[in-house]
Order: structure tokens, then C-alpha cells, then sequence
């Protein structure tokens, strides 16, 4: 096992942490829970108390992950993986039913697999500028905000920062932060949802994380919701010896500067972009409780 491995989805770290599947830890504090949601297997891990932080190294909190075993291929598919997105956000009890909602891309759009969060906000139905203007026409919509704040490298600001000031002035009853996350199995790469009401911290998942986006930080429930795009070449490695059964190695070389690469599937292009759509899809149908995933599609088309 890789002393330090960076884990993005709580249900990797909750099977690193057990162990194997023939010799399987119980952790203290950690709940699971294995369900389907329109079809797709979901696994609930609970993290309930400060021994269960320590066992996962993740925030007390809820984390569903949603498997999409093969990429839908068509419109029925991709509105059927929107309607289990709008559930599992619907099973937190943290999404509040009325107010303002804010939702935050996350990541580079000009770097494909840190792209997800920046594209899923083109498919959002977007609403309070509608109801703010034309409060007789769209009143009884839900008013719901979308930024997609960019990288520090292009805007010189943290997206913490431009958040807090963009919550500061909006008061909105809830953010969701939406960005792209590392797998350590390759088979989950473009195939996972991690939906959490924990927060996120940006950049985490490559090794270049940023200011937080929680409640503690931001004074509001932060949901976050993250797709695994990239997969650290180190730890594909290690894994790939480790089942092999070779265990005569250092570990240390693989924290070597300039190992740290990161592998994505050859047509993440495609990918990221029908996980947006579902993503944009499944937020916008979980916030318009009256609006099917199909009404959603129609008014964003």
C-alpha cells in the first residue's frame, strides 16, 4: 500500500483502508450502503465521527457514488443518468427545497479533463436573472446562479475568493461545486460520480490544492459533486505490481519529482462532454422540483 496515496472518492479510500476483499477490515465511524438509483448501482458511505475521518481521511459526511458502467450513447441513456444525479442530490438533506442556488464550475476549460465543471454549467437552466426581471412571467421558478470561475493562473484569484465574494453578495441558500477528481482505478475514470455534502477543496486530486469551499469557509452548505477524469500514473503502477503480486519494490520511487503523470482516456473530449451534459441535466432537474429532466432540456435547448 503507497504510504500518503492521495484519494479523491471516499468509496477508494473506504476499499483501500479495508483491505482486500479476502481480508476485510471493519473501520470505526464508516457506514455503507449498497442501492440503485434508475438503474445505476450506488454506494452510500456515511463518515460519522472523528474515527471515521481518521480511517478515510476524509470530512464527516455523506458520499454517494454513482457507477455508470458504460457511457450512455444516446439521448434516452444520458436523460436516464441525469434523473439518478438529480436523486442522489435529492437524497442529501442539505439542498434546501426553496432559495437561491449557486452553482460553481470548477477547473480549466481550456485543459479537457479539468474541463467538467466549466462545461457542465452550459447545460444548467439558469433562472435568476428571469425571475429577478420578470417576476410576473418566471416567479414561481426557483432562482438559480451559475459561475464557472476559472484557475488561478488565468485569473490571478483563487476560486475561493471569487466565490466567497459572489456568495457575499448574492446570499444564496446553498452552493454546488462541481470539478473534476483522480480515480486510483482506471476503470472508474469517466465512469464515477461522487456526489458528497461535505465541500471540496480545489485541485486536490492533483496534488495542487487550493482554498476550501465548505461551510466553515463560506458560511453556507457547500455541495460538491465530482467526476473522476484522470488517473495518477504512479499509483496505476503500483496497483498493477501490487496484483501482480511484486512487492520488492520502494515505494518511495514512485514520489520521485517528475513521476507524478496523470493518464486519461484517449477520447476524453467525448466524455467530458456527455458527462457535462448529464451533470448540467441532473443539477438543473434536482433544483426545478417541478420540472422533469426532459422540461430542463427543452428550455436549455
Amino acid at each position: 500500500m503507497l504510504s500518503g496515496r492521495k484519494i479523491d472518492l471516499a468509496l477508494e479510500a473506504k476499499e483501500l483502508a479495508e483491505g482486500s476483499p479476502q481480508k476485510t477490515t471493519r473501520l470505526s465511524g464508516v457506514k455503507a450502503q449498497e442501492d440503485t438509483l434508475f438503474g445505476y448501482p450506488l454506494t452510500r458511505v456515511d463518515i460519522l465521527d472523528q474515527a471515521g475521518e481518521a480511517a478515510l481521511g476524509k470530512p464527516k459526511g455523506a458520499y454517494l457514488t454513482l457507477d455508470l458502467p458504460q457511457l450512455p450513447q444516446d439521448r434516452e441513456e444520458t436523460l436516464r443518468a441525469a434523473r439518478a444525479v438529480a436523486a442522489a442530490l435529492e437524497a442529501l438533506p442539505v439542498l434546501p427545497k426553496t432559495g437561491t442556488v449557486l452553482v460553481a464550475g470548477l477547473g480549466n476549460r481550456q485543459v479537457t479533463p479539468d474541463a467538467i465543471g466549466p462545461r457542465s454549467t452550459e447545460f444548467l437552466l439558469v433562472t435568476r436573472h428571469l425571475v429577478a426581471e420578470l417576476p410576473e412571467d418566471f416567479g414561481t421558478l426557483r432562482p438559480v446562479a451559475a459561475l464557472a470561475a476559472g484557475v488561478t493562473g488565468s485569473t490571478g484569484m483563487e476560486s475561493g475568493e471569487i466565490l466567497g465574494a459572489v456568495v457575499e453578495k448574492l446570499h444564496p441558500a446553498c452552493l454546488i461545486a462541481v470539478d473534476a477528481l483522480a480515480a486510483r482505478r482506471q476503470e472508474r475514470v469517466c465512469r464515477t460520480i461522487q456526489v458528497s455534502d461535505t465541500g471540496i477543496v480545489p485541485g486536490s486530486g492533483v496534488g495542487n490544492a487550493r482554498m476550501a469551499l465548505d461551510q466553515a469557509h463560506l458560511g453556507i452548505p457547500v455541495i460538491a459533486i465530482g467526476v473522476p477524469t484522470v488517473v495518477e500514473a504512479a499509483t496505476l503502477c503500483l496497483d498493477l505490481l501490487e496484483e501482480a503480486g511484486e512487492t520488492a519494490f520502494d515505494p518511495a520511487l514512485f514520489r520521485q519529482p517528475g513521476a507524478e503523470w496523470f493518464v486519461t482516456p484517449r477520447n476524453i473530449d467525448r466524455e467530458v462532454e456527455t458527462l457535462a451534459r448529464i451533470l448540467g441535466l441532473g443539477i438543473s432537474t434536482a433544483l426545478h422540483v417541478d420540472f422533469s429532466v426532459e422540461d430542463v432540456e427543452k428550455w436549455i435547448s
